[in-house]
């Protein structure tokens, strides 16, 4: 291990000021407690550069007293982070409210307890110094009592709005700041949350290790970036993450509900040793296991303690009148946690009445919450259609995690399973196989989560006699095989690996005769887009005259050339004719944001997004097709990372005939807008074209956004990120977006010349061809 000597800081040792060197001495004892020698040698050399930047010795010596009382609350790894923020704050404050940033630093770290939250409380503090310098310090002067009553949610929004309230007013500024003014205390109270985390931590650690008589290890998410809404909790790598406040829930004051969310992920870390494969499975199925599995643990946790069973029951709400299916899954949900509640609906019942029975048998039977919820999955969606993920999500009690800790995700390209030494009873094996195989094992057309193989064929099977294939009638939805994305993080700066998963998905068909009505309907905007084909069209050899160098002798610029020589005038040596090939060397891709949005009417229309974006899209592909260009037509939709949304209504080298017509004549728009894993997607497509030329044109309505990411500028800079990196591959990018404030963020995504704002959404038919004419001449 590597030891630390003061004697090798001689600089600090013998600075002028003797005050530095009695701090040191008397804080260095202090800092070898709570740092290793690596970070106290980074501690050091932090004085060090503090010093350097010649704004005082209360500084430094103020660093040097704080600092160890900031890694003993967070650790030792945000001292640099601190170091760094502090030397690019020296350009724009003073070195006393440097001074007083390290001095106030302890009480941060105390209050946000996390070295996560810390480092985005130094974020802060570095915007804040552009944006409002006079009111840092007051600020921090008053720091304890403001992340007393506020969240680093709350910290933020507070001080964003007296920035934006005061920017030229430097004394409304100080007033604000220092919580004398009345808009000061009413933002104040607005932002002001029931419970913090800080204040419940201790409390939480004593009752969990009073239950089971180990330790859990907990820490605070602040999720409320842009609205008071903190994320649901979650277990990663055995630490229970928590809001960092709570308010009161229905009734329930926040220590209880911290209480409840607590010991329900205390009881999956216990209880829940082994993990489950998500392979195969629907989002929805392992929202239903997930849920059997909650019900599994908490019974198991209530059977040893029964006090928690009253402590989880009051967030779980269920209608006994509400007879559609999120009612119904609410009463399951309640069901499963209360023997004396009647859900009043004979399949939940039964399968709450097996689930019972059998946790009476073996509560550690770990295939229990699979198979029960399983059947339950099977029971209710034969009856109804079953919602959107995040619909379900909305349905889960209060206080309960996002159930990721079930599950073991398995790294791309391994053959195992994901359960660790766990294979579901009722895993199904997979077999590619070919047609005289499909004819010759095949048992059952239609085989269900029951079968323990299924035959895969990779084109349509046709049985004798029948015009439509097994698929058409009776066959479920044909996925792709995942494709994993990276994701940009832009708090981190760094790309998170497989982060988002596409599938492809088979769009659904519709009449193809409705986008020749399209081309009959817009006569006129076809007679225009005719003009443009032509103009468009290469033009094959071309001669080229008055040429420096060429194939031929130009006859007239010779002939003029010999004039000028009689004449005594200096003649024009482009005397040459050269044949130039002209053609065009472009492929392009046009993608369209398929989200739940489209479906919705914009102002100045009458007729929903969808259906102005398949006239555009059909009059474009019609454009295309008569010049000649390669394309390919995509579309995309999100439902949270683990399941980005991919259809193909035409690729590059398929015809554009009444086939692709009738899949763009069944688009429809659902779920959210991630846009930046379907970009990359489009670009793996794009980039095996053989062109030099490649152009990404996409069609949305709206900005990114996803139901899994509630900070809005996090999948804003990635996909401006996703935009960077095709630029880098040869693929330019280009968005066409209706949606009329879009200003706020195109910009910052796409760049200069790489957007167009449509304000009249009509004209989308019109603008669409026209801007694709105007960006591949």
């Amino acid at each position: 291990m590597t030891t630390v000597h003061l004697d090798e800081y001689q600089e600090l040792l013998e600075a002028e000021d003797g005050h530095i060197r009695d701090t040191l001495e008397a804080s260095y004892h202090e800092a070898a407690q709570v740092m290793s020698p690596g970070g106290l040698r980074t501690y050091l050399e932090g004085a060090k550069a503090l010093k350097n930047l010649g704004r005082g010795t209360e500084l430094v010596e103020t660093y040097l007293q704080e600092a160890p009382a900031v890694a003993k609350e967070v650790g030792e790894d945000i001292i640099p982070r601190a170091v760094e923020e502090a030397m690019k704050l020296s350009s724009m404050v003073s070195g006393q409210v440097i001074s007083l940033l390290f001095a106030t630093l302890p009480v941060a770290a105390r209050r946000l307890g996390d070295a996560e939250l810390l480092g985005d409380y130094l974020q802060l503090i570095h915007r804040l110094s552009s944006r409002a310098p006079r009111g840092l310090r007051p600020m921090l002067e008053h720091l304890d009592v403001l992340l007393g009553k506020l969240t680093l949610g709350g910290l933020r929004r507070w001080a964003n709005w007296g920035a934006e309230a005061y920017g030229r007013d430097f004394q409304g500024q100080q007033q604000y700041f220092s919580l004398e003014s009345s808009d000061s205390q009413a933002v104040l109270q607005q932002e002001r949350r029931g419970m913090l985390f800080v204040d419940q931590q201790r409390r939480l650690n004593f009752y969990l290790r009073a239950l089971w008589g180990r330790d859990f290890f907990m820490r605070p998410t602040s999720g409320d970036f842009e609205t008071r809404e903190g994320y649901r909790p979650y277990i990663d790598e055995q630490v229970i993450h928590l809001p960092d406040a709570y308010d009161a829930v229905n009734g329930v004051p926040g220590n209880m509900v911290y209480r409840a969310a607590a010991t329900h992920a205390a009881a999956h870390v216990v209880y829940t040793p082994i993990r489950l494969s998500p392979q195969e499975l629907t989002t929805s199925q392992r929202f239903f296991i997930g849920l059997a599995e909650d019900a599994r643990v908490e019974h198991r946790a209530a059977t040893e303690f029964p006090g928690l069973h009253e402590l989880w029951l009051p967030f779980a709400e269920a209608d006994v009148e509400d007879d559609s299916v999120t009612g119904v899954v609410k009463r399951a949900i309640r069901a499963l946690m209360d023997p004396e509640f009647d859900p009043r609906d004979e399949d939940v019942a039964a399968v709450v009445a097996d689930f019972r029975e059998r946790m009476e048998r073996n509560p550690n039977h770990m295939e229990l919450g699979w198979e029960v919820g399983l059947e339950l999955h099977k029971r209710l969606f034969k009856r109804f259609t079953p919602p959107s993920t995040s619909v379900l999500e909305e349905l889960l009690p209060f206080y309960r995690d996002d159930n990721q800790w079930c599950w073991e995700f398995a790294t791309e390209g391994s053959d195992e399973g994901a359960a660790k030494g766990y294979e579901s009873p009722d895993h199904q094996e997979r077999r590619v196989v070919n047609v005289m195989e499909m004819v010759n094992e095949l048992d059952v057309p239609t085989a269900g989560d029951d079968a323990e193989e299924i035959l895969i064929l990779e084109t349509e099977f046709f049985r004798d006699s029948e015009y439509t294939s097994i698929n058409e009638q009776e066959g479920r939805e044909q996925i792709s095989r995942p494709f994993h994305y990276q994701e940009w993080d832009y708090q981190i700066q760094l790309h998170r690996p497989d982060w988002v998963t596409v599938l492809e998905r088979k769009p659904a068909v519709g009449d193809p005769e409705t986008l020749d009505a399209i081309l009959e309907e817009h006569k006129g905007l076809a007679s225009h887009i005719r003009y443009l084909i032509d103009g468009l069209q290469p033009e094959g050899l071309v001669r080229k005259k008055r040429q420096e160098e060429g194939h031929d002798i130009d006859l007239d610029a010779a002939i003029e050339a010999m004039v000028d020589l009689r004449m005594g005038v200096s003649p024009d040596n482009r005397v040459n004719l050269r044949m130039e090939r002209h053609t065009r060397d472009l492929a392009v891709l046009v993608l369209l944001d398929l989200s739940e949005s489209t479906n919705e009417t914009l102002e100045g229309t009458d007729r929903p997004v969808i259906e102005l974006t398949r006239e555009a899209t059909a009059l474009l592909s019609w454009a295309i097709d008569g010049i000649g260009d390669p394309f390919a037509v995509h579309g995309f939709s999100s439902d949270g990372r683990h399941d980005v949304q991919y259809q193909r209504f035409k690729d590059f080298f398929e015809p554009y005939d009444d086939e692709v017509k009738s899949r763009m004549a069944g688009m429809k728009g659902s779920y959210s807008t991630r846009m930046g894993g379907a970009l990359r997607h489009a670009a793996a497509n794009l980039s095996h074209m053989p062109q030099s030329k490649k152009l990404v044109l996409m069609v949305s309505d709206g900005e990114p956004a996803d139901i899994d990411e509630r900070d809005p500028q996090y999948l804003r800079f990635d996909t401006k990120k996703a935009v960077e990196e095709l630029a880098a591959q040869g693929i330019f990018t280009y968005n066409l977006t209706l949606d009329s404030q879009a200003d706020d963020y195109v910009g910052k995504i796409f760049g200069p010349g790489g957007y167009t704002v449509l304000d009249n959404v009509e004209r989308l038919p019109e603008r669409l061809p026209d801007l694709f004419a105007g960006l591949t001449t």
